[in-house]
């Protein structure tokens, strides 16, 4: 929609709203009117598609905060008729002749020229291009970012724990090799735009104003292809595989992201490539497990063992390690095997923790069981007292 759009109608009547409407009630009244002039519901109707397209076109405005404060700022100025055109050119407020150029600095008569200097050209130029505060005509795109990609890798525990670098790869846009990215073909180069002349904007006469917007010809970029490369069909980019090698440092935990500066798609018109994201998946460990720089190992233990005490071997990343079970271990007691985990970053190591799980046979010989029954007799039996007491109440 042009700024013409904005002065000449009113979307809030096209929505059936008020001024002060809230964004709730617009998007309300929106929804109402679509349903009902939805061309879906309403076959061969062109009534209805028309309806349809205005109110669609109001609430793409009113429905951003940003785009209906600057149309209510238009509207204010332009839209209640506060100056229309008569058969001189000159504007007429209230009905009394009046010129335009008077008011902003361009008139014989001298006066209050606050205005001059092309300000009130400038002033919409900005409004309607969406440029900031300091006016002037649109400007051409400049080189843009490319976008930043996302993948996924999935690592074994211990390429993990180690760190290890693997060959990755990745099907996504990049810059087409037969023309570097310009879109034309091989032998050509693109050139200025006829439109716009190379500047990438169009200015537009509006009676006393002048408006200015990217060049609908090359949309912006100042250049058009006349012969387009057979390979991207003049896009400049194809999608194609590449392979990269991909560093994952010792110690990578599971979900953790990496990322690879300038890797992802390439940028437009000369702009700087993306960044690529690397999504880490650590593959279970048949023995061990994590936490942080720990690694951590289940290893289940007899009864004698944890009554009687034993050295444990137990497997570690590297090798082994030999711990020592003192007597009396009860089940669930962690030892610990100091710099047997992941290696930090700054050299340092975690520990290999291991959880003792004593093992009760489900069944057991006679000769078991009566050795059982006698060490039974001669042993104190565990300290319950606190319990019975509480027991007998309910005696």
């Amino acid at each position: 929609m042009s700024s013409k759009d904005w002065i000449e109608k009113d979307y809030y009547a096209a929505l059936g709203v008020d001024k002060s409407a809230s964004s709730d009630e617009i998007k309300k009244a929106y929804r109402k009117l679509a349903r009902e002039s939805h061309p879906d519901h309403n076959p061969g109707d062109t009534g209805a598609e028309e309806r349809f397209k205005t109110v669609s076109e109001a609430y793409a405005v009113l429905g951003d905060e940003k785009k209906r404060r600057e149309y209510d700022e238009m509207r204010s100025l332009f839209g209640s008729g506060a100056f229309r055109r008569n058969a001189r050119g000159a504007g007429q407020p209230g009905g009394m002749p009046f010129d335009v150029s008077d008011l902003f600095g361009g008139g014989a008569g001298g006066g209050d020229n606050r205005f001059s200097g092309g300000g009130f050209t400038d002033l919409f130029s900005s409004i309607f291009s969406g440029g900031g505060g300091g006016g002037g005509p649109a400007r051409p795109r400049g080189p843009a970012r490319g976008r930043d990609v996302e993948t996924e890798v999935a690592l074994d525990f211990e390429d993990a724990v180690r760190g290890v670098t693997l060959p990755l790869s990745l099907r996504a846009p990049g810059v087409c090799d037969t023309c570097h990215g310009n879109g034309a073909k091989p032998g050509t180069q693109p050139v200025a735009c006829p439109a716009c002349h190379g500047a990438g904007v169009t200015t537009r006469n509006q009676g006393s104003f002048s408006f200015s917007e990217p060049c609908r010809n090359c949309q912006g970029v100042g250049t058009i292809v006349e012969e387009k490369c057979p390979e991207c069909h003049g896009t400049g980019g194809v999608t194609k595989t590449r392979t990269l090698n991909v560093r994952f440092p010792a110690g990578v935990a599971d979900g953790q992201r990496i990322r690879l500066a300038g890797r992802g798609e390439p940028g437009e018109r000369g702009g700087p490539a993306g960044d690529l994201f690397v999504q880490v998946k650590v593959r279970p460990d048949e023995l061990f497990g994590r936490t942080g720089d720990d690694l951590t190992l289940n290893v289940p233990i007899t009864y004698a063992e944890a009554v009687l005490g034993t050295d444990l071997r137990v497997p570690t990343l590297d090798g082994t390690v030999t711990l020592r079970v003192p007597p009396g271990t009860p089940s669930g007691r962690v030892l610990r095997a100091r710099g047997k985990g992941v290696v930090r970053k700054d050299g340092r190591a975690g520990d290999l923790l291991v959880t003792l799980d004593v093992v009760v046979p489900a069944k057991v010989s006679d000769e078991a069981r009566a050795a059982l029954e006698t060490f039974a007799a001669q042993t104190p039996p565990a300290a319950r007292e606190h319990l019975d007491a509480r027991v007998r109440r309910f005696s």
